[in-house]
């Protein structure tokens, strides 16, 4: 080999404890891996070598805690320190903020579906930007359009961004603020600055387009008074209250807007207390001023409606508010429309709100993401305007970082066949629940000469090559038979070829594990995950994280129903 053993372990090991330091004291096999590739491109023949001694590596490093790392960084490797001793740039730092001032922030979605990773983005941005500077968060339902509230959907957005570990300081209702909707739009109405429209929606349509003014255009304010009055007594469709700008305004949303309309749609809080309801722009400006926000970051879509909801505060004579929009980001392959979700779930292309394949909030929660991990990925994503496309792969690092931590180890087979390993011994095993900490106990398994192994793994036995069943024992196959060895891991470390997990053949507990395409497998585990609880997130050895959503009984049979996490 061109490069020594005691290299490569130099190598894996600067690196290794570079990128633990950057996540918490806990490595990255793949980043670090990349690394080492990237610095010495000839390891690349060698591979097998590389993973064993990276295995070893990052299991010792990921159990040291950050301060011992950062001292043998810091030790031996003083420029990797360096490196990762930059300081971390504020993702507010370009806002400017006067931090002398009272910050306030806020976060007004729609009750209107369940909250997705984008809601998540703009929440959490505005609740950090006033955690920060010790501001004030309030978190507002903007509800004045019946046709799309649903009453159910209020307590879903409070569950869920309360599990993201959000806490605003006060919550408001648009709809309970109807009555100062109703005095702001007479006064814009007596300032001359509105007016009663009552073309249909083509003349509407075609008005804006075109330039032109209609007949109501140029009523006289008492006219509009008096319609205005009369509005609660009109036919749904019959008239609108319009604002009065510019027919031929650049910015098309500055085209004489709609701000009030008749829905006759029962609310879903105050039912048919009212008829007139004010549109979005309209009530965001006057809650956005009566709420003293101070600045909000919200999504790139709502950038062309700036420039008319500081018109608005202007006209009303309110404090203007000052927003930021940041671009959306676009999670490859997943759909995110709300609307076109709705179809698929009705349709049973997807199996609710929560399928897998999705990025609702209730979806990421029961496959096992956690509120840290999608916290971490949206800051990630930082505030800018330009548009990006990430992966699953770019919420997963987050999640796997935390996961491997805390997560418990256990056995579990989906193709598997029964084999003999003729003269082992018996045993009663004791095997870690966790590989770097002793504190989360063992885990017991009793076993002989019969084992489940994968059939992916038995195919791959070579005739006389030394073998290991994790924390079990060594084995060959000779003559196509399985024989036993030896116990020691020393004895294989000097020659063995791979390590694979198994199960007794008895005593173990039927499992169903949906995966993250919908797709369903079908195995047995170890009967120790009989102590989970549900809710759980635990790894399956060389499968991947899953967390138990259910126990299903039927008589005496028993099955553990996991959701896929990600590997």
């Amino acid at each position: 080999m061109i490069m020594q053993i005691d290299d490569l372990k130099k190598i894996i090991r600067k690196h290794t404890l570079a990128n633990a330091l950057k996540y918490n004291g806990i490595a990255n096999k793949s980043a670090v891996i990349s690394k080492v590739i990237s610095e010495y491109p000839e390891v690349k023949k060698y591979m097998k070598t590389l993973l064993f001694e990276m295995d070893e590596i990052l299991s010792e490093i990921n159990t040291l805690g950050e301060e011992k790392i950062r001292e043998e960084l810091e030790k031996d490797f003083p420029e990797m320190f360096k490196e990762k001793e930059k300081i971390e740039r504020d993702i507010f730092a370009f806002l400017k903020i006067d931090a002398t001032k009272p910050v306030i922030t806020g976060f007004p979605p729609g009750p209107e579906k369940y909250p997705h990773i984008g809601h998540a983005k703009a929440c959490l941005l505005n609740y950090l930007l006033a955690k920060k500077y010790n501001g004030k968060f309030i978190l507002r339902f903007e509800d004045t359009n019946p046709n799309l509230v649903e009453e159910k959907f209020y307590n879903i957005m409070i569950e869920n961004f309360k599990w993201l570990g959000v806490e605003w300081d006060e919550l408001l209702y648009a709809s309970d603020f109807m009555e100062m909707f109703y005095e702001y739009a007479e006064k814009a109405i007596l300032k001359g600055k509105a007016y009663m429209c009552f073309c249909n929606d083509e003349d509407i349509k075609l008005s804006r387009s075109e330039g032109k003014e209609c007949i109501h255009r140029n009523q006289s304010v008492e006219e509009n008074i008096k319609y205005w009055h009369e509005f609660p007594k009109y036919e749904e469709g019959k008239a609108i209250l319009r604002l009065k700008i510019d027919l031929n305004h650049q910015n098309t949303t500055m085209r004489d807007p709609t701000i009030f309309r008749i829905i006759d749609t029962p609310h879903a809080r105050l039912k048919n207390k009212y008829r007139i309801w004010p549109n979005y722009d309209f009530q965001n400006a006057i809650m956005d001023s009566y709420s003293k926000i101070t600045i909000r970051l919200r999504s790139k879509e709502f950038e062309m409606r700036n420039e008319l909801q500081r018109y608005i505060q202007e006209i009303l004579d309110l404090t203007p508010t000052r927003t930021y929009e940041f671009a959306r980001f676009n999670l490859e392959g997943v759909e995110s429309s709300g609307r076109k979700i709705r179809e698929k779930v009705n349709n049973g292309e997807l199996i609710g709100w929560d399928d897998p394949r999705l990025t609702t909030i209730v979806a990421l929660r029961r496959r096992g993401f956690l509120p840290d991990a999608i916290k971490n990925f949206v800051i990630s994503t930082g505030i800018t305007k330009s548009e990006s496309t990430l992966t699953w792969d770019d919420l997963i690092i987050q999640n796997k970082r935390i996961l491997d931590k805390i997560a418990k180890r256990f056995f579990m087979m989906y193709d598997f066949e029964k084999v003999i390993i003729h003269d082992a011994p018996y045993q009663k095993l004791k095997i870690r629940l966790h590989p770097n900490n002793e504190q989360y106990g063992f885990r017991d398994l009793e076993v002989e000469n019969e084992f489940l192994l994968q059939k992916s793994d038995i195919k791959d036995l070579r005739e006389g090559e030394l073998y290991r069943l994790m924390d079990c024992l060594n084995f060959r196959k000779i003559n196509n038979v399985f024989k036993f060895d030896s116990i020691d891991y020393d004895i294989f470390k000097r020659e063995g070829k791979k390590i694979m997990h198994f199960l007794p053949a008895y005593g173990n507990v039927d499992v169903e594990i949906l995966m993250n395409d919908a797709t369903m497998i079908k195995g047995v585990a170890e009967h120790n995950i009989r102590y989970l609880k549900v809710g759980e997130i635990i790894q399956f050895e060389r499968f991947g994280f899953c967390r138990l959503d259910s126990i299903e009984k039927t008589g005496e049979k028993e099955v553990y129903k996991f959701w896929f996490t990600h590997k």
